[in-house]
């Protein structure tokens, strides 16, 4: 059982960990760019100012951690926490292509960091918060990290998460294994500007900014779709699959995207901001 920060991942955690490690080897693959879109996008969005202090939870590869370190500059800090190793080694890698000497990326459960309150001045968490069994407890978490005036950003997929090929890829693991059909899907949890303020509600956070924000994003060539899938969320369900069935699945799903000539994927996002009161304590509830 892995084991971080002194205590075990739960399963959830592990199967997390699992799943983006090995998707760390198509992560950069150009069918992926939505990543970094999305993490430069939410970063964009907290008005970030030269010296600040920032915590990027899920950090994953880096995609909002590198912008981060741009905006705050080198008298900044930034500190990105993610428990699958090969992400953190691509965001390392890409930190020092960028010479950027003040960021650093830890492998840890971001549920847990033992970090002290009121210590960054934005805490970012970009398509992380709903992989965490306890999403109420871990952005009321979040939310006591930051100092008076701090920023906090969550963002989630919005429904339709990559139609139409979503629907297809689900099609063609449920004809070769009817037991993992959408049994890894917690994207899904969190989809609209009302489920967002409703969680950001239940953590105690204030005066929430949520939008929903339409995308699309265009592949090159339908086949490119399979990138997707073993650089994303996905590849815990195909690595479920034996050698056999992951070959007929892939090939099943190639043959009806190539069918529909599918190259254009719904990207909706949830971008969800809120600021600590200046006055404001950095203390709230206490975490079960």
């Amino acid at each position: 059982m892995a084991c971080l920060n002194g205590g075990p991942l739960d399963a959830h955690a592990q199967r997390a960990a699992r799943a983006y490690g090995a998707a760390a080897d198509h992560y950069t693959r150009p069918a992926l760019s939505f990543w970094n879109r999305f993490g430069a996008a939410t970063v964009s969005r907290l008005r970030l100012a030269p010296g600040q202090a920032v915590l990027d939870l899920c950090c994953g590869a880096g995609a909002s951690a590198i912008p981060a370190a741009r905006a705050v500059g080198p008298s900044g800090r930034v500190l990105g926490i993610d428990v699958a190793a090969p992400m953190l080694e691509l965001a390392r890698s890409r930190a020092a292509r960028e010479g950027l000497a003040h960021i650093e990326f830890r492998q840890g459960d971001a549920t847990s960091t033992e970090l002290p309150d009121g210590g960054f001045d934005a805490v970012i968490c970009v398509f992380g918060v709903f992989f965490v069994p306890d999403m109420t407890a871990f952005t009321t978490r979040m939310w006591r990290l930051l100092r008076p005036g701090g920023v906090l950003a969550v963002t989630t997929w919005g429904p339709g998460l990559f139609e139409p090929a979503n629907d297809l890829f689900w099609k063609a693991i449920g004809e070769v294994e009817p037991s993992l059909f959408r049994a890894f899907n917690p994207w899904d949890q969190v989809t609209t500007p009302e489920a967002l303020e409703e969680l950001f509600a239940r953590a105690g956070v204030a005066d929430p900014d949520v939008v929903a924000v339409p995308g699309r994003h265009e592949l090159g060539h339908p086949d490119m779709f399979w990138d997707v899938v073993l650089g994303s969320g996905y590849r815990a369900t195909v690595d479920a699959l034996s050698q056999e069935q992951r070959e007929a699945a892939r090939a099943h799903l190639l043959t009806m995207l190539r069918s529909g000539q599918v190259t254009s994927l719904r990207t909706d996002v949830v971008f969800g901001t809120a600021r600590r009161r200046r006055r404001e304590s950095a203390g709230g509830p206490p975490l079960q």
